[in-house]
C-alpha cells in the first residue's frame, strides 16, 4: 500500500480562488500558484524571482492550451516575455524554498514537464518544440525525478490535472479472463453495463478507489447528450487524446481508463449524461447503488 502524503495549501489572500502555495512536509519544493489577474503581486514575491520552472494555462482558440517554460528568474522570465501571450489565465511558478536549482536542473524540469504533458496528452501545448534533456550526473537526474515524483502529486491538489495519468495497466488476471470466457461468476467489485440499443457492452472494476473500464470496451461513436453536460468535456479529451479510439460507427478504449465515478464512465460510454450507479451492474444483476448499500451494511458500527 501506497504511504500517504501530508500537503501545505497555503491560501494568501483567505480565498480559495486567489493567489496559493503548495508545499511538501521533507520536499525541497515550492509551488506559486496564481490567476492572471493577480500578476503583479505574484511576481513581486520573493519565490517567484527564484531558479525554477512555471506552466501557464489557459484557453486557446479550440479549448484549453498551456505553456511551459524555465528560467534563473521566473518573474522577469513572465514579466518581459510571458506576459505577452494573451491566453493564459493562471500560472504556476515551480520553485524550491532554498533557491537551489541551477540552469541545468531546470533545464532538465522543462522538458520532463513537457515530455510528460505530451505523453498524457490531457492539455495540448503551446511549445512549438520540445527541448533534449540536458546532460545530469546520475546523483543529479535520480534527484529531479525524485522531486518531479512530488510536483505531480502536487499540481493536482491545485487543479492543475493535465500531468495526471488515468490510463492504467492491466488489471484482470488470466485466471479471471478464463472465469469470464465460461460465464462463472468473478469475484471482486467488478461491473457491466449494457445498452442493446446502442449495440454497447461494456466493462469496469473498483481498482484502489478507481473505477476502472477496461481496454477493448466499446462507447459510443460521439455525443449523442446535449453539448452543455458535464461530461461532454471528457468524452472530446478522451477522443483528441487518443484513449478513446475510432472503430466502425464505435469507439473503443486502446487503453484501461481511471475515471473519478461510475457516472463519468457510463457518460462517456453512452455518450450522454447517464447515472452511473444506476446503468451499472454486478454480475448478479445488482446496481452499483445496491451493491454500494449491501458493502455499507456489513461495515461494524462505532458507538455514539
Amino acid at each position: 500500500m501506497a504511504q500517504g502524503r501530508s500537503l501545505e495549501l497555503f491560501f494568501v489572500d483567505g480565498n480559495p480562488e486567489g493567489m496559493q502555495t503548495a508545499e511538501v512536509f521533507n520536499w525541497t519544493g515550492h509551488v506559486l500558484y496564481f490567476p492572471r489577474t493577480q500578476i503583479a503581486a505574484a511576481l513581486s514575491r520573493s519565490a517567484a524571482r527564484h531558479t525554477g520552472v512555471y506552466v501557464l494555462l489557459g484557453e486557446g482558440e479550440t479549448g484549453p492550451l498551456a505553456y511551459i517554460g524555465e528560467s534563473e528568474d521566473v518573474s522577469q522570465r513572465i514579466r518581459s516575455h510571458d506576459v505577452q501571450k494573451d491566453f493564459w489565465t493562471h500560472a504556476a511558478l515551480i520553485t524550491t524554498q532554498a533557491n537551489n536549482l541551477h540552469k541545468a536542473h531546470v533545464k532538465y524540469l522543462e522538458a520532463r514537464l513537457i515530455e510528460e504533458a505530451k505523453r498524457i496528452g490531457r492539455m495540448p501545448l503551446e511549445n512549438s518544440t520540445a527541448p533534449a534533456r540536458p546532460g545530469l550526473s546520475e546523483a543529479a537526474r535520480a534527484n529531479m525525478e525524485e522531486f518531479l515524483e512530488t510536483l505531480f502529486i502536487v499540481l493536482p491538489a491545485l487543479r492543475i490535472d493535465m500531468f495526471l495519468e488515468r490510463k492504467r495497466p492491466a488489471v484482470v488476471p488470466p485466471a479471471e479472463l478464463e472465469q469470464r470466457a465460461r460465464g462463472d461468476a468473478v469475484e471482486g467489485p467488478f461491473f457491466r453495463l449494457s445498452a442493446p440499443r446502442a449495440g454497447l457492452t461494456a466493462q469496469a472494476r473498483l481498482v484502489l478507489g478507481e473505477f476502472v473500464v477496461e481496454a477493448g470496451t466499446h462507447a459510443r461513436g460521439n455525443w449523442t447528450g446535449v453539448d452543455y453536460a458535464t461530461y461532454k468535456g471528457l468524452y472530446t479529451e478522451l477522443r483528441q487524446s487518443g484513449v478513446l479510439v475510432p472503430e466502425g460507427d464505435f469507439c473503443v478504449f486502446a487503453e484501461n481508463y481511471a475515471f473519478a465515478s461510475p457516472s463519468a464512465a457510463a457518460s462517456v460510454i453512452l455518450g450522454r449524461a447517464a447515472n452511473g450507479t444506476l446503468e451499472w451492474k454486478t454480475p448478479e444483476g445488482k446496481t452499483y447503488k445496491e451493491w454500494e448499500a449491501e458493502t455499507l451494511s456489513v461495515l461494524p458500527q462505532e458507538d455514539a
